[in-house]
Formats: structure tokens, C-alpha cells, sequence
């Protein structure tokens, strides 16, 4: 039997040395042999206000060298059960959107053909909607849990249908979403109408604003998103700026009011037992983030969606 991989541990080597991959796993060329992979995307020409994203895949991997295999409080064991690696970034064209978007399709639809689960690190908010093109091609439409302070449903920005704020329009009007079981957490600011964030609501999403889950455990609301999900092939888009900035500063359009690290903790581990074929977690930008804290509570959610993937061992209560 092949050993499965294993982050390199820090009575090993220190955890400043070491490879510059996530949680110093071993690197891998392509999805082939693997159960689940780390790819960035660094990319932040979708931006619309603070860019730096372009940064993020690399500052993630940076601060993911002190996470351990082991999740102490769920239990899971994801190096036990999965082959995983982290295999690099996908080759974005750094000076055009559009033939970025069509890269990270072509990359995601190579990827999925291995059978492997891709987690990402973003890289601004864009890079979803070519990665659920890919999902559908794949899998058929999918259910969407969606974490972040905007809805990302603008028609256009300053002209243009491709940008960090419109790519959940466009999954809809690519067929790529099950509408009745697609969630919005964690929606707050100020927007450009009253009905700004209705748009979901039409066509059948669940929208729960930020105001929604203050002061509360979102472990109930996980249930039942769970519940209403059941067994469909499902998605989790995590943006750093869902968070409060007191949390996550080092993002490009934080607004006051957000989720608390604890919260997205319970979101995340919530998340078990959804039949999950993909998770991202985007726009952190290292450049607002002096002290690495949004890259380090980045790379722990992505810990965190490693050991909710499905065939991981971890405590049932």
C-alpha cells in the first residue's frame, strides 16, 4: 500500500524552513493519484477597490506552516484517509480577465478528470465562476454555500460581466448552481438599492444577512443547511471579508459588521457531511494584512475544509 503524504512536521525541521507549499506537503505536477489538492490562484485584475490578491495563494502557504494533521477538536484524521498535495499555481494571464477565466476552466476541468477535490486559495472572487463551470461539466449544476459580505450578483462593473462582484450571476446563468439549495451567509454594507441583495432571492436562494447571526451560534443554521442540501454535490466559496475586520483586515473591500472567526469555524466544520466536490477560500491580500493573521486564519479554513471532506474519519457526536 502507498503512504499516504503527510505534512512535513515541525520536529522535522523548523517550521520557518521547509518547502513553501501548503502546511509543507508534498508538491505534485498535476491531480493524477490524488483524493484532494491545494491550488492557488493568484490573481487580482477582478478586483474592484484594494488589490494585492495576486499575493494570497503564496502568503496562505506562509502562514499554513504551523498547522498540525490533527484537528483537536473534531478529531479528523485527513492524512489518514486521503492522498493530498499541494500541486502549485494554475498560469493565469496576468494582463487579461477573460483569458484567465477560460485558463482556470481548462485547468479545474484537467483536474476533476482525476477524481481529486480541489481546494484554492485565492486570488480575488472571479475565479469561482469559471471553477463552477468546470463543477457542472463534471458534476451537473451543484448546491452553493456561499460565505462573504457581498452577494457577487452585479450585472456588470464599470462596464464589464467579468469581475470579483458578478461571478455568481454568471454561475446562474451558466446552469451551474441548484437554485433551491444555494446559501448566502454573512451579507452586510451598504449597497447601490434597497433591494440589492433580493437579486438571490428570486430565483430561489437563501440569503441570511450578517445582522442574522450576530450574537449566535451558526451550528443550528448548519443543520439545516445540511438537511436541505442532503446528498446533491455541493460547493463552498468562503471570501476572507465575510469576517469582521477585527478579524480579517488584509482584504480589498471590508465592511464593518461581519462574521467572528468562530462563526466561520462553525460554518466550515458544519459543513460535514455535505457531499462536497470543491472549496475555495479568496481575497486575502497581504499587503492590508501587517501582521499575517487574515493569511493564518485563511489557511486554518482551509484545514478546516480539508477535514469535512467526505471519506475523512473524525468524532461523530
Amino acid at each position: 500500500m502507498t503512504r499516504l503524504n503527510q505534512p512535513l512536521g515541525g520536529n522535522e525541521m523548523p517550521r520557518f524552513g521547509g518547502p513553501a507549499t501548503m502546511m509543507r506537503l508534498p508538491s505534485a505536477a498535476s491531480a493524477a493519484g490524488l483524493d484532494a489538492c491545494f491550488v492557488g490562484v493568484p490573481m487580482d485584475i477582478g478586483t474592484s477597490n484594494r488589490p494585492g490578491t495576486r499575493l494570497g495563494p503564496r502568503q496562505i502557504r506562509d502562514e499554513s506552516r504551523m498547522i498540525r494533521p490533527y484537528n483537536m477538536a473534531t478529531r479528523a484524521a485527513p492524512f489518514d484517509a486521503l492522498q493530498v498535495a499541494d500541486i502549485g499555481d494554475v498560469p493565469i494571464n496576468t494582463f487579461d480577465l477573460k483569458k484567465s477565466v477560460a485558463i482556470i476552466e481548462a485547468f479545474y476541468a484537467e483536474l476533476l478528470g482525476h477524481g481529486a477535490i480541489p481546494l484554492t486559495l485565492g486570488g480575488d472572487h472571479t475565479l469561482t465562476w469559471p471553477i463552477l463551470k468546470a463543477m457542472r461539466d463534471r458534476h451537473g449544476p451543484v448546491a452553493l454555500v456561499h460565505v462573504d459580505a457581498h452577494s457577487d450578483t452585479n450585472e456588470a462593473m464599470f462596464g464589464e460581466t467579468v469581475a470579483h462582484g458578478c461571478p455568481f450571476r454568471r454561475a446562474w446563468e451558466d446552469g451551474c448552481l441548484l437554485n433551491d439549495r444555494v446559501f448566502q451567509i454573512g451579507l452586510r454594507g451598504s449597497g447601490y438599492a434597497a433591494g440589492d441583495f433580493d437579486w438571490g432571492r428570486e430565483r430561489g436562494w437563501t440569503v441570511i444577512q450578517a445582522e442574522e447571526c450576530w450574537w449566535k451560534s451558526l451550528t443550528p443554521l448548519m443543520a439545516d443547511i445540511r438537511a436541505r442540501i442532503g446528498d446533491a454535490p455541493a460547493y463552498l466559496s468562503f471570501d476572507i471579508d465575510s469576517l469582521d475586520p477585527a478579524f480579517a483586515p488584509g482584504t480589498g473591500t471590508v465592511e464593518p459588521g461581519g462574521l467572528t472567526t468562530w462563526q466561520a469555524l462553525e460554518i466550515v466544520r458544519g459543513s460535514a457531511g455535505l457531499n462536497l466536490v470543491g472549496a475555495d477560500l479568496v481575497e486575502v491580500s497581504p499587503p492590508y494584512d501587517v501582521s499575517g493573521n487574515t493569511a493564518l486564519i485563511g489557511a486554518n479554513l482551509l484545514f478546516e475544509m480539508l477535514c469535512v471532506l467526505p471519506g475523512v474519519p473524525r468524532k461523530t457526536d
